[in-house]
């Protein structure tokens, strides 16, 4: 058996994790998921950068940074803009503000001391 040494990681990121450890963790994220978003955006439109094709559906338009809060620190992702169509990257949590509300709520529901039936049912009609 030969030993293979073919990574998709590439040698940058491989450094950047010897080097840093835990703390590059941040900036990996951001790094996978900026990608993870521009391959979706390419999937939605049906063609890739600069790739003429009677199938696409719209067209890229840049990138819109925008600042996250995450578990392991705040976070500036590029999110990719598309002209002709509307996109908006399954990667990034859309209602991360109503997740947030919603466990300000069950949270508060406890404090009083609502019983869990009552808040089982209001979860659900939500």
């Amino acid at each position: 058996m030969t030993y293979e040494s073919d990574y998709t990681i590439p040698a940058e990121v491989l450094e950047q994790i010897c080097s840093e450890g835990l703390d590059a963790l941040p900036d990996l994220i951001r790094i996978m998921i900026n990608t993870a978003m521009k391959v979706e955006r390419e999937k939605h439109l049906g063609a890739g950068p600069y790739e003429r094709t009677p199938e696409r559906r719209g067209r890229a338009n840049g990138f819109k940074p925008k600042t996250m809060a995450t578990r392991v620190g705040e976070i500036t992702f590029d999110i990719p803009q598309v002209r002709e169509c509307d996109f908006y990257p399954s990667s990034l949590e859309k209602g991360i503000r109503s997740e947030r509300a919603l466990k300000l709520a069950l949270a508060e529901m406890y404090v009083q001391g609502v019983s869990t039936r009552k808040v089982a049912a209001i979860t659900e009609q939500m």
